[in-house]
């Protein structure tokens, strides 16, 4: 179906007679807590709107996301939003409760609403009227809600592998871009450092060799060095954090004798994973390099169905160009739904587009409601009429789409 001015108002009539069933399906979402990759519960409620919805397919994949397909079409776009999110930490420090929230001038507020359960109703709400309106014919179109904040990739990573009869022509990330359009972000990888030393009664501790100690060279080193790292107009400077540690003692009487640091670095263009290694292998003083392993991380933790995939901790940078037709049709999108013009942006945050377009080359946007600098804090919110509006966006974007 050709879009014209009298189809975007057919698709803004439906989302606005809809957005009741989306704001109360999105309080629903959130309510149901889905920390540390626990998805499932969440995962059935979204199951029982797409059903509802008249979802040619609702199920599970074999690592527990959950999923709907519309259509049979021989091209395939993927509308991915990881429906877990991390936890609340310190309760007291919320003014309200983080799963029932609160609505204050319009924004709701409260954990994952932002990061990134915001996105989910208007994708699948977009999808059910994309496919009354004939916008999804020639697609095979999936919702697909995953688990994400643990190691961004593996859901994407697993479905695509797991599910040979899915082939991605296109994906679009609902991560919050502020309405935007956004097509890329930093790469990643993580790192552990582990430091030994010897123990000794902290009453003699000269007998000891600390192993704090002897890992704070390496931790003013890491604090040193960004501003050496790598810069891209586009994506930025590459950044280096010191991101946990934990000290193995016999007490708090003793010398340490092993010391262990995490670290997370993220990569600009020009970085590579092997250029990461050498510059944190080249803080480590001469007289300590016997002592000192460090490891690349590894995930092989099971999901919450016992399903395991193993992979690197390794993300690779990926951009798509602002002319690429996939940008371009975002962008137009935007116009019909009588949006400001906007260059497209950038996340600075990780997101599965990792997978997506930095290791399978498939090509992908990000589109969602929120803000990425509310995301993990006690304030996470989202603007709920940018909620409905994203509705009007995933029901539009798969008619502007060239041709694979």
């Amino acid at each position: 179906m050709m879009v014209n001015e009298q189809v975007v108002q057919q698709i803004q009539e439906s989302v606005s007679s809809s957005r009741e069933d989306i704001i109360q399906f999105l309080r629903d979402i959130i309510a149901i807590p889905s920390m540390n990759s626990q998805i499932e519960a969440v995962g059935e409620r979204i199951a029982e709107e797409m059903r509802k919805l008249d979802f040619d397919e609702v199920r599970f994949d074999k690592m527990g996301n959950i999923l709907g397909r519309i259509g049979n079409g021989p091209k395939v776009i993927v509308f991915d939003s990881h429906i877990d999110t991390v936890g609340i930490g310190d309760f007291s420090e919320w003014q309200w409760d983080p799963f029932l929230g609160k609505i204050e001038n319009g924004v709701l507020y409260g954990r994952g609403a932002c990061d990134e359960k915001g996105s989910t109703p208007g994708m699948i709400y977009g999808l059910a009227i994309a496919r009354d309106m004939g916008l999804l014919d020639g697609w095979t179109a999936y919702y697909f809600g995953n688990m994400e904040e643990e190691c961004d990739g593996i859901a994407p990573n697993s479905f695509v592998e797991n599910d040979p009869q899915v082939k991605p022509d296109v994906v679009i990330i609902g991560e919050p871009t502020r309405m935007k359009v956004y097509r890329g972000h930093k790469g990643r990888i993580e790192f552990k450092i582990t430091e030994k030393g010897r123990s000794a009664h902290a009453a003699s501790n000269q007998l000891g060799d600390n192993a704090i100690y002897k890992m704070l060279p390496i931790i003013a080193g890491i604090r040193d060095l960004e501003e050496k790292l790598g810069d891209d107009p586009f994506l930025g400077h590459g950044k280096i954090t010191v991101s946990d540690m934990n000290v193995q003692t016999p007490s708090i009487n003793a010398v340490p004798n092993e010391a262990v640091i995490y670290i997370d670095r993220r990569m600009t263009f020009g970085e590579t994973r092997e250029d990461a290694l050498k510059q944190v292998q080249s803080l480590i003083p001469d007289k300590d390099k016997d002592s000192v392993q460090i490891e690349e991380l590894f995930y092989d933790q099971p999901s919450y169905n016992g399903f395991v995939f193993p992979v690197d901790k390794y993300f690779p940078a990926w951009m798509i160009e602002e002319e690429h037709h996939l940008v371009q049709a975002g962008k137009k999108a935007r116009a019909l739904m009588g949006m400001q013009e906007s260059p497209a942006g950038k996340w600075e945050f990780s997101t599965n587009g990792i997978y997506w377009a930095g290791k399978a080359g498939i090509p992908c946007i990000g589109f969602g409601p929120g803000d990425e600098v509310t995301a993990h804090t006690v304030n996470e919110n989202v603007p709920l009429d940018d909620v409905v509006k994203s509705a009007e966006f995933y029901a539009l974007i798969s008619s502007l789409i060239e041709a694979a």
